[in-house]
């Protein structure tokens, strides 16, 4: 965590983010510094969660989305490099990972998504989301037909843009407010979990 921003405790916090951070505590076992990272401004804390939930869980809103989790997990991953996100790279990588049960994907996605082990659908939608990520302005009717071509639709198209355009914002926050990864990413998909007893 950020010397300049300490992240505030989690007995300091309003009761409804200390309850969703728990609740995400007890799924994985830990708590994910940028819920702590962000819960200083708690009204900021709740408005990017709840975007975070539409976008990478929209069924969590009642929304379906032709893409699946970990193709989500994919372009977060993606353009979290081009974007030099540390703490993002690792930690939607290795959700990426378990997602896609392939222990080497996310760090072949993050390095080179042309030459990673993924489906021609999936490097369509990396495609587009890097032209998002890096060049927006240039985006045209053109670059809808390959996705369409896969089998994604307009709706589609917008969940690629939006998630691309979210984590923008997260990379940027992260990047400046120095937060790093928690060290139990790093194995997450890579090794088997431990069950419990």
């Amino acid at each position: 965590m950020s010397e300049r921003y300490p992240a505030p405790e989690l007995k300091d916090l309003p009761e409804d983010i200390r309850e969703r951070i728990l609740a995400v505590q007890e799924k994985s076992g830990f708590v994910p510094n940028v819920f702590l990272a962000f819960a200083r401004r708690p009204a900021e804390w709740r408005a990017f969660f709840d975007y975070h939930d539409a976008l990478m869980v929209p069924e969590s809103c009642g929304r379906t989305s032709g893409l699946t989790k970990g193709e989500r997990e994919m372009i977060v991953t993606t353009t979290s490099s081009a974007n030099h996100c540390l703490y993002c790279v690792v930690a939607h990588g290795a959700i990426l990972r378990i997602y896609e049960k392939k222990p080497m994907v996310a760090d072949q996605v993050a390095t080179n998504w042309r030459k990673a082990d993924i489906s021609e659908r999936q490097k369509a939608i990396l495609a587009f989301a890097m032209k998002v990520c890096e060049r927006a302005h240039e985006v045209g009717d053109e670059d809808f037909a390959p996705l369409h071509a896969h089998g994604l639709d307009d709706e589609d198209i917008w969940d690629i843009a939006a998630i691309t355009a979210f984590f923008g914002l997260s990379n940027r926050m992260a990047n400046f407010a120095g937060m790093m990864p928690n060290p139990e990413f790093y194995l997450m998909g890579r090794v088997p979990r431990e069950k419990k007893a």
